[in-house]
Order: C-alpha cells, then structure tokens, then sequence
C-alpha cells in the first residue's frame, strides 16, 4: 500500500501560526523534506519534532522527486514544507504533487499561512476577485509581463525582495499609471508588520528614499479602481515590542 504525500504550511513570521495539526503531522511521517533543512531544523526544534528531513528545492526538485516517489510508493508517509508558507506557492511543490499524482499517491494539503492572502484583505483593496503573480520575470518577459499587468481587471498581488522595491514601484506606475493604488505590506506577523498605502507614485517615491527590509507583498488595484488616496502607513505591534 502506497504512503501519503503531506504539503504542510508553516508560518510567514509568527511561530503562533503553526498549527496543532501541521505539528502532528511532521511528527508522525517518515520523512519531512524541507526547502532548506537548517532553516526548517529551527521550526521542528522549536516544536519537539524530530523526524529525519531531507532536502527539496528548486535547484535539486528535478532529480529528487522520482526518488520520493518511489519511497511513498513503497508505503512511507511525506510531508513537504517550505522556509515559510505554503509549498507550491512561488516555492517547490508543483512538480512533486504533480508526479505523486500520476503515480496515483493520495496527496493531502493542510491549510494553513501564505503571505498573499493577509497582504491582500489588509491592502483595503477589493478581493472578491484578484490574481496572483508571484515573482515578475526579472529580465526577460519583463516588460510584457507589466503591460499585460496595466489592463488587468483583477487586484494582482506581487511578491518583490526589498532591493528591487522601489524600481518595482517605478515600473508599475510608468506602466499601470501613477494615480493607481497599491499596498506595500512587509513582515506579514511579525515583530515590524507594516503596510503601507497610497498611489503607485506615492509609494515609489517613499520606498525610494526608504529602504524596506524584510519580506515584501505589493498589491496593485485593478484598472477599473476608484481615485487615490492619500499614503498612510499602519503598523501592527504589541506595546511591548518596539518600533525599527
């Protein structure tokens, strides 16, 4: 009889996002592959888990997903994680569900944290209808990628590294046009979780002069939105902790 295959989330910032049944499941599988197993190794400490990890990434997924295929076909039980969030999203993930799937292993995806969806419901943009980028092409497919962006109905959600920030902030406003609105939310639960709204203008020209660190999510209204408003930053902290 054949193992199961686990896509476990684990959390984007805030250890308190883990699951009790994320916790559970690492515990009882055979095997957890881990995106990179010292980053991961901290999570599992954390939680009394101590379940042998391999490693699975985008750089190794080609060679290691016919190997983890034959060992759930040969009964052992899975779990898949990230660094943070769920696999699969802008991380390693398809290609094993994908191949677990033609092989005809039961594949069991746990709910759980992703940055995309608390950056979205907290830009005040609509999000009864959006899609999501991931990553835009770095060089090549750049441009058309923008311009196809500058007509999408939708809110579009986009992950960007704050080195690229501000020149990502540019392009969309030469592209989608400067009055548009967008959030820039960074540290999604953790200690600095910020955001910060206002037009694709405005928020370029503050991130030029303002180096964001951390994670970053940027969600853009879609080309039919209303008229700006004016940028306003709300940071989310308990009294305790303090401001960077």
């Amino acid at each position: 009889m054949s193992g199961r295959l686990y896509i476990v989330p684990t959390p984007v910032g805030n250890l308190g996002d883990m699951t009790p049944r994320a916790v559970e499941t690492l515990q009882a599988v055979d095997l957890v592959l881990c995106e990179d197993t010292r980053t991961s190794g901290v999570l599992l400490r954390h939680f009394g888990i101590t379940t042998p990890t391999a490693s699975h990434h985008k750089y190794n997924e080609h060679d290691t997903s016919a190997r983890v295929v034959a060992r759930l076909l040969g009964g052992e039980d899975i779990a898949l994680v990230s660094d943070a969030g769920t696999p699969g999203i802008s991380d390693p993930g398809f290609m094993l569900v994908r191949e677990a799937r033609a092989a005809g292993i039961d594949v069991e995806t746990l709910p759980g944290p992703t940055a995309l969806i608390p950056a979205l419901v907290n830009s005040g943009l609509p999000c009864d209808r959006f899609t999501f980028e991931g990553f835009l092409p770095p060089k090549k497919g750049r441009r058309t990628r923008l311009e196809e962006l500058s007509v999408e109905p939708r809110t579009f959600v986009i992950y960007e590294s704050p080195l690229r920030l501000a020149s990502t902030l540019k392009e969309l406003a030469d592209s989608c046009g400067g009055m548009r609105r967008a959030a820039v939310c960074r540290e999604i639960s953790k200690m600095h979780d910020t955001t910060h709204t206002g037009s694709l203008s405005e928020l370029a020209e503050y991130f030029a002069s303002n180096q964001a660190r951390g994670e970053i999510v940027i969600v853009v209204e879609g080309v039919a939105g209303s008229a700006p408003k004016r940028i306003h930053r709300n940071k989310y902290r308990d009294s305790s902790e303090n401001e960077d």
